[in-house]
């Protein structure tokens, strides 16, 4: 029988790989301004919640928080405007990085240990890089650069969410996120276009499935075990292979797509290192 946590995971890769499709779909629209529809429509829903339960608002750590928002604000930037310019595929695979540079960041920075498995993780992933970069002739060099660096600032949450996670709710942390994505965005409004009719539909579901991402993935890494909840995660990547099949006709030359299989080995034998570090620790 499938755990609670495997089912929120599940049910939260599935959200965001249909939000990072609607947002694909939006390329008529500005980036940010596809930004500002995905914060509001998750501070609408969110904010009133947490004023009814009486959850912080302003938090305990302002200024770490204003600092994960602000990380996180510009890892999703620059992650939407790679994917309104290239295949699904591998602009997530690409992004998938993020948990690699947050290890490496931990190590300079918190002093936290990577063993010899880990960095043969690292090597295999970015190997996969190079081969997705090198035989995708649609990766344009700019669209390589800002999931790149959407997937350094996402490894640079890592260790903030890691310090908040027991200090705040975290409805403030995601309420922190989605004020700061608001404001940010409004910086670039006199780019924006009125959407057409036929865009309001993807622009309210964007919010919508955003905050159920957020929200399921949050309670199934409180209900399981990362180890066991990880290579779960990469669902969101067959999701997006698929759709962008189906929707897009995104298909892949067998090199470019074995670089994409290397991303996704690293990734899950880095999980798997992690966990015997663990073991070797207990013991």
């Amino acid at each position: 029988m499938i755990s609670k946590g495997i089912t929120f995971i599940l049910i939260a890769t599935f959200a965001f790989a249909i939000m990072n499709t609607l947002v694909k779909d939006l390329d008529n629209l500005p980036p940010m301004q596809v930004v500002f529809f995905r914060a509001l429509g998750t501070f609408i829903l969110v904010f009133p919640y947490m004023l009814f339960k009486r959850i912080s608002v302003v938090g305990n750590n302002p200024k770490i928080l204003f600092l994960r928002a602000l990380v996180g604000v510009i890892s999703l930037s620059t992650f939407f405007i790679a994917l309104q310019r290239i295949p699904l595929g591998p602009a997530i695979s690409i992004r998938y990085l993020g948990p690699i540079f947050g290890a490496v960041l931990a190590y300079f920075y918190l002093k936290e240990k990577i063993n010899g498995l880990q960095w043969l993780s690292f090597a295999i992933a970015f190997s996969g890089v190079i081969v997705l970069k090198g035989f995708d002739i649609r990766i344009d060099l700019l669209s390589f650069i800002l999931v790149l660096i959407s997937a350094l600032f996402v490894g640079m949450v890592f260790p903030l969410v890691r310090y908040l996670g027991t200090r705040e709710h975290f409805l403030t942390i995601i309420n922190y996120f989605m004020v700061v994505a608001i404001i940010t965005s409004l910086f670039f409004a006199k780019n924006w276009t009125m959407p057409l009719k036929q865009n309001w539909l993807s622009v309210i579901s964007i919010g919508v499935l955003g905050l159920i991402g957020q929200v399921f993935m949050t309670r199934a890494f409180q209900t399981e075990e990362t180890s066991v909840l990880a290579p779960f995660k990469y669902m969101e990547l067959v999701y997006a292979l698929i759709i962008g099949f189906l929707f897009f006709g995104e298909t892949y030359h067998w090199i470019p797509f074995s670089g994409i299989i290397l991303i996704i080995i690293g990734m899950i034998l880095n999980v798997y290192a992690k966990k015997n570090k663990k073991v070797n620790i207990v013991k």
